[in-house]
């Protein structure tokens, strides 16, 4: 049965399911328990946004609060998922990625190339991503085309609270390391979630809208600007086909491809700086694989090439809005006509 729940309920909620199905998972990071069992406190927040809160009473011993070391207990996690257990890891923001890179990049991502296939690393780093709450540079950036550039990592980016919760089952099911970004103005978000257990598989777009003018592609939060953006267009005539990507590793190029052979028109959107970035591979899919298909040139909304501001003007123009996205789409529609 399904009921109106938030994003962070339904991954609070798919930790604890999971956690009750399997003895092996457990969930380790800065604050996760938040001093819960201590001397005074009978529960914490759970982590800096509260996504884990009252899991520590619900399973005495496996909710671990870290040092504040992220080279340290990533790496302890990376270790413990090669034993055989399967570690749900917070790294608190995205951003401090640059802490423990070399326990991901070069441990995790690469030991079951390394050992011929014979080994596995079932481990989850749960991160919080994305602009918008004034965090600043250091606590805002979307890094999501530097763990998709790893070979060995699979990357998740729900944009739904349904979504959030079958995705996160899978990744914590999964026999690989799985990065998992949940944008921070996502965790209010409500939506329809089941009750039950279920899983959504791993490199499979969702089709969140038909269309025959337009391709709109993208992942995370800006799927729901996009959608805002497509239902705008309608009121214009224009009817854009919107792509939840829900993965960047594994990438779901045959859909992808197969809506640009329709509507011969696609726009990227991507919160990430432009260069290097799922924006800039995505068109390069596109103008490599579907160029005759093209009635356009390819567009792409992305934050600029500049570190995230600090100042709330500024922040608000650096984030892709529905209102850059229309206009992409009308530079396109007016680019088919001249031709």
């Amino acid at each position: 049965m399904a009921r109106k729940i938030s994003y962070q309920q339904a991954i609070n909620e798919a930790l604890a399911q999971e956690m009750r199905r399997d003895p092996s998972v457990f969930i380790m990071g800065e604050d996760v328990a938040g001093g819960a069992g201590a001397p005074g406190e009978n529960d914490a927040w759970g982590g800096v946004l509260g996504v884990t809160k009252g899991l520590y009473h619900q399973f005495p011993g496996r909710v671990l609060d870290t040092p504040l070391s992220e080279l340290g207990y990533v790496g302890a996690a990376v270790g413990a998922a090669t034993c055989g257990v399967r570690p749900v890891c917070e790294l608190m923001f995205v951003d401090f990625a640059g802490c423990c890179l070399d326990q991901i990049l070069n441990q995790a991502a690469k030991f079951r190339y390394m050992f011929g296939g014979k080994a596995s690393t079932p481990l989850v780093i749960r991160t919080m991503v994305g602009a918008g709450l004034r965090a600043a540079a250091q606590h805002s950036q979307m890094l999501t085309s530097l763990w998709t550039h790893i070979p060995g990592l699979k990357v998740v980016c729900p944009s739904s609270p349904y979504d959030a919760k079958g995705l996160l089952i899978q990744a914590i099911r999964d026999n690989d390391p799985v990065i998992f970004c949940e944008h921070k103005l996502l965790y209010s978000m409500q939506g329809e979630v089941p009750q039950e257990l279920y899983t959504i598989p791993f490199g499979e777009a969702n089709f969140l809208r038909d269309g025959k003018d337009v391709t709109l592609v993208s992942y995370g939060r800006t799927v729901n600007t996009a959608m805002d953006a497509a239902r705008n267009l309608a009121a214009r005539g224009i009817d854009c086909e919107v792509i939840d990507l829900r993965t960047t590793s594994p990438l779901d190029e045959d859909s992808i491809l197969e809506s640009v052979e329709k509507t011969g028109r696609l726009v990227v959107i991507d919160e990430a700086n432009p260069r290097c970035s799922m924006a800039t591979d995505i068109s390069a899919l596109v103008a490599q694989k579907a160029f005759a298909s093209l009635k356009a040139p390819i567009e792409m909304v992305t934050a600029p090439h500049t570190p995230v501001p600090f100042s709330d003007a500024l922040e608000d123009l650096y984030i892709p809005d529905a209102a850059k996205i229309e206009n992409a789409v009308l530079k396109l529609i007016e680019w088919s006509k001249r031709s």
